[in-house]
């Protein structure tokens, strides 16, 4: 049987390790452990000597994928691919780009190559995994503590855990759980496994406008208006996106060239139509050329450094959560959208906050906390959040965007496609919209992002546009759109029809990947229906 290694630090810098066996009670120098096997879950928890700081636990040879298995490799935060791998199947990583490129666009801080190591041979993902022929499901039971990476050797099939504790630290007599998590022998048991951790509830099926993939920031008053005057009672929400604010972090200087009158008539009257009033903002982070970045620089500094989160705008920044006056500003932020008539809030970018390195705290840890945070500001609102870490959001957030952002051609422009595992793609989006939707109403209602059918500004084909629409219906708690519908035409306005009753009536049987197509089983109107998705070509067969 497999044993663990846990590396950790010594109060003096020294890195040291040491191993034990699955089942016992041992004694180190610097810890007492305890190791136990229940039924499908197996734990680890220590009791520190010494002062120490843990840097992780494995442990190897947990399962074996065999030939020709689908393994569901979850990625690493909201937006990262995540999709059923054959072991033939490689990884795709950031090594074959420039350094100095990665750098100058902060490539590397979208995901999680900044503490991961990518290894071709391996397959690797977070918190739950499953491979369909051999059987292993394996679900994080720490998470709240750490993420357990699950590693797939492309070669032998060995399935190995590695718990992600660097920056834990411990004094003499704390404790601390070191990895914690279920094994089971099914993919059958493996769900509903998952479904007794995480209760099946119901979510409120929601429609919505959004204006980001027409204008992006380039939206203005009569923008907002024209569009909300087609929005008709089919919709539950109409939701302002980026744009309204001068930069990114200033949330509360709304732009008085595109919004001359403010935000609240426009909430007033999404209000008078009977829909939620939405908005969009990050709240853990600030762009450069933003006030709050230049007036406030104490707010972003790290042991005298910033932590740059991303090229996006003028390149954005972390909020130390730390500093005195951090906190009160993002809940002043916050707070001022709830007075305007707010009632739904997309929270974006949120891996940010897990960027920086919090003395004692694990990245889960520093998560779970900003997290709640959110949800305490914004009590009695509905959350969507996104670019989240995904189990931490479990119980925080009401819905979670479940992948990248749709492009506006199907597989975005192609010098992107080497890019992080987080860029702009419709092709990779609906397949986590796919293989994520076990997620749905147990962590939260999936949010799979917009369905688009409008003919302008847009480079997606009628199908693939079909096949969007039809799979965000099928899969998705949200369905979404940022196109002006009083532009629809009957073909149109039929296909939205027919998408929202498979939204509300719908139940999806199951799904399965055969090579290059992924065949989706569902029921409606008691008929048992079959569709095959081309998800290289992005359109149903």
């Amino acid at each position: 049987m497999a044993d663990y290694k846990l590396r950790y630090k010594t109060a003096g810098g020294e890195t040291k390790e040491i191993s034990f066996a699955p089942q016992g009670e041992f004694d180190f120098d610097d810890f007492s452990v305890i190791a136990e096997v229940s039924g499908s879950r197996s734990t680890v928890n220590l009791t520190a000597k010494n002062p120490v700081e843990l840097i992780k636990c494995t442990k190897r040879g947990v399962a074996k994928a065999c030939a020709g298995d689908l393994c569901f490799i979850n990625g690493y935060q909201s937006w990262t691919k995540t999709k059923e791998y054959f072991l033939k199947e490689k990884e795709h990583g950031l090594k074959s780009i420039p350094k100095p490129l990665v750098r100058s666009f902060a490539f590397d801080k979208y995901g999680d190559t900044t503490f991961y190591d990518y290894n071709k041979s391996l397959l690797h993902g977070y918190d739950v995994f499953y491979a369909k022929k051999s059987g292993a499901f394996i679900l994080n039971a720490n998470v709240k503590t750490a993420y357990l990476i699950i590693l797939t050797d492309r070669t032998t099939g060995e399935i190995s855990l590695s718990s992600e504790l660097d920056g834990l630290t411990m004094n003499g007599g704390e404790r601390a759980t070191a990895i914690d998590y279920y094994h089971e022998k099914s993919y059958e048991s493996g769900i509903k496994l998952f479904d007794d951790v995480y209760k099946k509830r119901p979510v409120r099926k929601i429609i919505g406008y959004t204006s980001w993939y027409n204008y992006y920031q380039d939206i203005k008053e009569d923008i907002m208006l024209r569009d909300l005057d087609a929005i008709d009672s089919r919709f539950d929400l109409f939701q302002i996106d980026d744009g309204y604010e001068t930069f990114v972090g200033d949330w509360m200087n709304v732009d008085k060239n595109k919004f001359p009158n403010g935000l609240k008539p426009i909430v007033e009257k999404i209000r008078s139509k009977g829909l939620m009033a939405g908005v969009w903002l990050a709240p853990f982070v600030a762009e450069e050329k933003s006030k709050v970045f230049n007036e406030h620089p104490d707010w972003f500094d790290f042991d005298g450094e910033t932590v740059k989160c991303g090229s996006n705008w003028s390149g954005f920044y972390a909020l130390n959560l730390q500093k005195s006056g951090v906190k009160e500003y993002i809940a002043e932020c916050l707070k001022y959208f709830i007075d305007l008539g707010f009632d739904f809030f997309k929270l974006d970018f949120l891996y940010a906050v897990s960027l920086p390195r919090y003395k004692g705290k694990t990245r889960s840890m520093v998560a779970e906390s900003a997290y709640a945070f959110l949800r305490e500001v914004l009590n009695g609102k509905i959350i969507l959040g996104c670019g989240a870490t995904l189990f931490n959001a479990a119980e925080k957030f009401d819905y979670m965007r479940i992948g990248p952002d749709v492009s506006l051609k199907f597989d975005d422009v192609f010098y992107m496609r080497f890019m992080h595992n987080e860029r702009i793609s419709t092709k990779v989006t609906l397949q986590n919209t796919v293989y994520r939707s076990f997620m749905d109403g147990r962590l939260f209602g999936n949010d799979p992002d917009v369905f688009l059918l409008r003919d302008k500004n847009i480079s997606l084909n009628d199908e693939q546009k079909r096949s969007l629409l039809t799979l965000n219906a099928l899969f998705g708690s949200v369905l979404m759109t940022s196109d002006n519908i009083a532009e629809y035409d009957h073909k149109k306005t039929e296909r939205l029809n027919a998408a929202l009753e498979l939204q509300k009536n719908a139940v999806v049987k199951g799904f399965e990947r055969e090579h290059d197509v992924i065949k989706v089983k569902y029921e409606l109107s008691g008929e048992e229906r079959t569709l095959s998705y081309n998800y290289k070509k992005g359109v149903i067969l």
